[in-house]
């Protein structure tokens, strides 16, 4: 039986496994998809698994993702363009790192109606980043990519985000609690994986704008209710979730697993 994992810290809040193993069962493939709590010190022997094949499959998520690399034998043009890792598999020269949260995030805002539609035009729009680490890099990639107008980072360690403008020299950077115009708002922090969590941001003048949430678990997060009771468009990071996970499945098993209705009631029932 393969063993496919998904790693991070902490992790008790991913869905990865119940959606894997869904796709796993309905394709009839002999595998099993699990969580671990991964510490750094861990990385090195996790990677040597897969080198062994004694691990078919890793995904990575926070805060491994740029962390793994140097453990690996290549990584693919996205991954090292982000620095950014999420699904590592073995190859014919060894362990691969490759990167599915770009085409992810992209795939989501296909979902919501927003990509090729006139009501949203990256051209012309300007994008507020919350956050510097993780999956930052892809949605900066992505946006760019989709020709946003300006993309504005802000992170509560303002040196992250000044590591960050190095690798894309574009992005403008400001501090935190600091609000610029903006189009479209993205959490991309952790701020909300705690129910009790909150950004502490006056959103009271900002309305009629779109408040995108990386975070699907738990699906309506402080910051999006913020964002709909003053009148904004909001939406979590489930379809992000799922179009990455979609990608990871297509490089482990060679073939896309089907989204329907029965994958969205899925994950809304937990």
């Amino acid at each position: 039986m393969k063993k496919y994992l998904v790693v991070g810290n902490p992790i008790e809040h991913s869905l990865s496994p119940k959606l894997h193993n869904y796709w796993i069962k309905i394709n009839k493939i002999n595998a099993i998809y699990e969580k671990k709590k991964l510490n750094e010190s861990q990385i090195k022997n996790l990677i040597y698994e897969v080198k062994d094949k004694k691990i078919s499959g890793l995904n990575v998520t926070v805060p491994f993702k740029q962390k793994v690399i140097p453990y690996l034998d290549e990584i693919t043009p996205e991954a090292k363009e982000t620095q950014s890792v999420n699904t590592i598999y073995l190859g014919s020269n060894g362990t691969v790192g490759d990167n599915t949260d770009i085409d992810g995030f992209q795939a989501s805002l296909a979902d919501t109606g927003l990509v090729g539609k006139s009501s949203f035009d990256f051209k012309d729009k300007d994008i507020f980043i919350l956050g510097a680490g993780g999956v930052v890099p892809s949605i900066i990639f992505a946006l760019t990519r989709l020709k946003a107008k300006s993309i504005i980072i802000s992170n509560r360690t303002r040196q992250k985000a000044e590591n960050l403008k190095k690798i894309f020299h574009h992005i403008n950077i400001v501090d935190w609690g600091v609000i610029p115009n903006f189009d479209m708002i993205i959490n991309a922090t952790s701020i909300g994986l705690k129910i009790e969590d909150r950004i502490d941001f006056d959103f009271s003048n900002v309305k009629n704008k779109f408040f995108y949430d990386v975070i699907y678990n738990p699906s309506e997060t402080n910051f999006l209710k913020t964002g709909k009771k003053f009148s904004n468009k909001i939406c979590n990071g489930k379809w992000m979730f799922i179009y990455q996970a979609y990608y990871a499945f297509k490089i482990w098993h060679n073939f896309f697993p089907i989204i329907d209705d029965d994958v969205i009631k899925l994950l809304n029932d937990d």
